[in-house]
């Protein structure tokens, strides 16, 4: 009840600040959705899931210089475009924004949704990175702003679920290695060194619990079809280069990142 109550408070200031500024389409109004009493608390370093993050974190360094460190350099850009050409082989279409302009405007209006949920949760808990709990390298810059900004749950792997749960349903038939790619989308954090595993769990539980309300909207159901028509129209990735690439890559889908 306290934390919901919180974050209440939060979202409602949130509202007042920006209630004057343009807003971006969402398919929910803000403070629809109250996640809190549904995403579990951000771990203590004490309790299992902290024990948990911190080891794996310590794990996790040895894959620098490994081909799975690579991919979660690729991973760090979260612009539509990146998202799209790392999904590509995942879904076999060579998307882009120019040529499936539905569906990024699609998964961008879910995704924002998703990212106010998260965002609630961030400002509430302030978790600290795992690199500023035990010293290690991150396959990214450990910046001031990255640092100031907080691990759980994180924004990454909330909406790499969000995209993933969003094109399984335009792309059915490929539902399987798209939700594969979006959970080693999210996973890339971890092997990245930004984010704990137990933030990594609650991003998708937060884009799992916004989709299943967004997924009652009927703007959202015909924003599905018309994606769907429009991706159908484009061609497939079915060249030698692609091939070999989108091989590599499902082999790094599908590798542990830690056991």
């Amino acid at each position: 009840m306290g934390r919901a109550w919180k974050l209440a408070v939060l979202a409602g200031a949130a509202g007042i600040a920006v209630a004057a500024a343009p807003q971006a389409t969402t398919f929910l109004d803000p403070g629809y959705l109250n996640l809190a009493d549904v995403i579990p608390p951000a771990p203590i370093p004490e309790e299992a899931r902290g024990v948990a993050d911190r080891e794996v974190f310590k794990l996790t360094r040895a894959l620098k210089g490994t081909p799975r460190w690579d991919m979660a350099i690729a991973d760090v850009p979260g612009d539509t475009a990146s998202m799209m050409r790392g999904f590509s082989c995942a879904t076999r279409i060579a998307m882009t924004p120019t040529n499936a302009p539905r569906t990024a405007a699609l998964l961008e209006q879910a995704s924002r949704d998703s990212r106010r949920e998260t965002n609630q949760l961030k400002a509430f808990y302030k978790k600290k990175r795992p690199f500023l709990i035990d010293s290690g390298e991150t396959c990214e810059p450990q910046t001031d702003a990255l640092a100031q900004s907080y691990d759980y749950p994180s924004g990454h792997a909330t909406r790499g679920w969000t995209w993933g749960l969003v094109l399984a349903e335009v792309l059915h038939e490929r539902a399987g290695p798209i939700l594969a790619r979006a959970r080693a989308y999210g996973e890339s954090r971890i092997v990245c060194g930004v984010h704990n595993m137990s933030a990594v769990e609650a991003g998708r539980m937060v884009a799992s619990s916004t989709l299943a309300v967004v997924r009652t909207e009927r703007a959202y159901a015909d924003m599905v079809v018309a994606a769907r028509a429009e991706l159908a129209a484009l061609p497939k990735l079915d060249d030698a280069a692609s091939a070999q690439a989108c091989s590599a890559q499902e082999l790094l889908v599908t590798q542990p990142i830690f056991r």
